[in-house]
């Protein structure tokens, strides 16, 4: 686990110049958003490999592959201070980018595009698994996200306290919205950066972006969870969390999930066990807590859990 980003800015910083990306007289298919809030890397460093990426392809240097279509790509809010909004293609009648708000510039290069992804880390304690949420889909939003190829997608009200800005202020828009979370906020984890990149280069092949990429069929099974199906599971009392678990394994109903220890002699308190089987989307990786800080989220096939069964 790396926890500077001052690597990644440098190594990004070329990437970060040019987010706006293929034939320049078409409107973006595609626009793709992360580190809104400054600290998180693991979308900066997925973002800013993926437009180096598909730059080499502008360029001609992967001979094989071609970019069909315009793709906006903001691994950071931070790099628009220095972009020229003729840099953005941007009417240059508008304001200087540096008089005006970071994320309204960021709604004016995005709101275009028909499909819209933020890379979005919601929380600095848990680790999550890379994932797709949707907010109030349409049926093509749920047939587009398994595009991405990864195991889960997980539909929530429109009104979820954890919808992210952008995805209620692209949601009036056309066209249609992905969050994809991973990892936590704060640090990089590169195998999920790596699944991530992998998953976001899938999407682009399979929507005609980019043509020419060969695929491999290797995805894991695809699961759809409702608002019910998300089972978040919080600290009974206050102590260090510690556990040997890994995000994306599934568990079973009883299945020891960590320990809580004493903060003064170390000995274990209790046991965290999971209340249901399912899918481990998310685990506390911030071994300090108090009671009601959330451990883990598992993500349950049981059609009939709700929420109201861990009070």
């Amino acid at each position: 686990m790396i926890n500077s980003g001052r690597v990644i800015q440098l190594q990004s910083h070329k990437a970060m110049l040019r987010p706006d990306i293929g034939p320049p007289e078409r409107t973006p298919q595609l626009a793709l958003v992360a580190d809104l809030e400054s600290n998180e890397l693991n979308g900066l460093f997925v973002l800013s490999r993926l437009a180096a990426f598909l730059q080499s392809i502008e360029a001609g240097e992967r001979h094989e592959l071609h970019l069909c279509e315009r793709v906006v790509i903001i691994p950071s809010v931070e790099a628009l201070r220095g972009v020229s909004s003729h840099a953005w293609r941007v009417d240059p009648r508008r304001r200087p980018i540096a008089m005006e708000s970071m994320r309204e510039t960021v709604m004016t290069l995005t709101q275009a595009a028909y499909y819209r992804v933020n890379v979005h880390t919601v929380n600095s304690s848990l680790e999550e698994m890379p994932q797709v949420w949707l907010y109030a889909p349409n049926d093509d939003e749920r047939a587009s996200a398994c595009l991405f190829g990864l195991p889960a997608v997980v539909e929530q009200s429109a009104d979820s306290k954890e919808a992210g800005e952008l995805a209620r202020i692209w949601r009036p828009r056309r066209g249609e919205n992905f969050i994809i979370r991973a990892g936590q906020s704060g640090s990089l984890q590169t195998r999920h950066c790596e699944i991530l990149f992998r998953a976001l280069v899938a999407f682009l092949s399979r929507t005609g972006i980019i043509d020419g990429l060969q695929m491999a069929d290797c995805e894991e099974d695809l699961h759809y969870f409702g608002r019910q199906q998300v089972c978040d599971l919080p600290a009974d009392r206050s102590g260090i969390f510690t556990s040997r678990l890994e995000v994306g394994r599934w568990v079973q109903a009883g299945e020891e999930l960590g320990q809580i220890h004493d903060g003064i002699t170390g000995n274990i308190q209790m046991r965290v066990i999971a209340p249901v089987a399912g899918l481990l989307a998310g685990l506390r990786r911030q071994p300090l807590l108090c009671a009601g800080d959330p451990i883990a989220r598992i993500l349950t096939l049981d059609m009939a859990f709700r929420r109201s069964s861990l009070q």
